[in-house]
């Protein structure tokens, strides 16, 4: 079917719903990014009293908070994206994200007012936390109920791509911010990404401002199948999958390692900082091209194969790529750390917006897909401070990092095993059950 074909096909815009779901994921991760990259090499610095290890581990805790407000802002966020729908709820996500971004770049520091600094700072995080909770699953809700039937992959797949061209953006930003002398990095410096965050933030709204409800929901409301209390539906009918969507978004871990990890690792084993920032760019940028050839991979072949693939290759490759950055061949470096993410991870994280996404039913999909991965993510958002408290990132810590790595893999491989494949199902038809009582205004 050709683009404009598509895009007038039952009151569907795919394109449309694709680019809104790209950029507010870009916002959300350039957010993310440069807060992980802000946590790994200012934030120690800037917000605490002292120095070494003790200073990094409390700096990837604050890290760390916006995990533990995720899964409490997925059940409020949630129910009003299935109640009211999932525009609605996005243009509120989106703003709350940049306005606590912003505001950390305003932030005091130690020096300045003593605990009040990391305090506000935690304060801020937790903003950015109960927004995070519903952008990805709304986002790739509302991208998923606009596309064809047979590409819905395909077009969810840019909700994560859009964290690609997030932490590409927010690198490329970070990286002439390190580079800056100390008096300036630590005091202005530091705030401009984050003031950046702004703009951002205006044109991902102004594209999500003009983009209608799914006509899935419109026809759910009009129905009179829209629940009253989307959670009780969703525990209901469908806890198994939501147990099932926690145990694969335990993935979302290798991307903290990547992204956050082995930038302080990297620095901890004598790499050059900016340089540990280019290797997530590089991996990015190809990740860009080879995510949504992934999703249009699982519209052939189906969610679970490409899904499954995504979580080995993480765990078999991440050593190898550890390893490397005790090697004096950059060039090796970053062969493997593109090998990893973008041919690797990658594949997981292209599917499962559309793998998630198709567990649940329109009346509960926001609900089942944002409860489900917050509470799965928190291993992720904790992962920082898990992993360098065991020693993961001082010399020779790649071992722990890389054995943490496979274990985080192998509970999403196993959970993902246990799922239907859905990618020959009607969208109508998703997350029905033959036996299950009607769903929706019933409770």
């Amino acid at each position: 079917m050709a683009g404009p074909d598509i895009e007038n096909s039952e009151g569907k815009t795919p394109i449309r719903a694709a680019l809104a779901s790209f950029m507010g994921s870009a916002v959300e991760y350039y957010d993310f990014f440069i807060f992980g990259s802000a946590a790994a090499l200012i934030f120690p610095h800037v917000f605490f009293p002292s120095a070494g290890d003790a200073a990094l581990v409390m700096s990837f805790a604050t890290f760390a908070f916006a995990y533990v407000a995720r899964p409490v802002g997925a059940v409020f966020v949630g129910h009003f994206g299935d109640r009211i729908g999932r525009r609605k709820v996005l243009m509120f996500t989106l703003l709350l994200m940049g306005g606590g971004t912003f505001l950390i770049g305003c932030l005091p520091t130690f020096d300045q007012v003593g605990w009040i600094a990391p305090g506000l700072l935690v304060f801020c995080r937790l903003l950015q936390g109960l927004s995070a909770a519903g952008e990805q699953a709304g986002a790739s809700s509302l991208t998923l109920e606009h596309a064809p039937d047979d590409k819905r992959s395909f077009y969810t797949s840019w909700t994560l791509t859009g964290t690609q061209g997030g932490q590409i953006l927010a690198a490329l930003i970070f990286i002439p911010v390190v580079a800056l002398p100390d008096d300036i990095k630590y005091s202005i410096g530091w705030r401009i990404p984050f003031w950046l965050s702004a703009i951002v933030v205006l044109v991902a709204f102004f594209i999500r401002a003009r983009l209608n409800e799914t006509p899935e929901f419109e026809e759910a409301k009009a129905n009179n199948e829209v629940a009253k209390l989307p959670l009780a539906v969703l525990l209901r009918d469908h806890w198994v999958d939501v147990l099932r969507v926690v145990c694969c978004a335990f993935i979302a871990a290798v991307s903290t390692v990547f992204g956050n990890l082995a930038i302080a690792y990297g620095v901890e084993i004598g790499m050059v900082e900016s340089i540990t920032l280019w290797l997530v760019v590089a991996a990015n940028v190809v990740a860009l091209f080879t995510q949504p050839l992934f999703g249009r991979l699982a519209d052939r072949i189906g969610r679970k194969p490409v899904f499954i693939y995504g979580a080995v290759s993480s765990a078999v490759m991440m050593p190898f790529y550890l390893l490397s950055m005790s090697q004096s061949n950059e060039l090796l470096v970053f062969a493997l750390a593109i090998l990893t993410f973008s041919f690797g991870y990658a594949a997981a994280n292209a599917v499962w917006p559309s793998f998630y996404g198709e567990m649940f039913s329109t009346p509960v999909r926001f609900s089942g897909v944002a409860i489900g991965t917050q509470i799965g993510f928190l291993l992720a958002g904790f992962t920082p401070s898990i992993v360098t408290a065991l020693g993961g990132v001082k010399e020779g810590g790649w071992v722990v990092t890389a054995g943490y790595t496979a274990v985080v893999c192998l509970v999403a491989t196993v959970a993902a095993l246990t799922a239907r494949e859905t990618k020959d199902v009607r969208t109508a038809d998703l997350g029905m059950r033959p036996a299950a009582t009607p769903q929706g205004a019933t409770v």
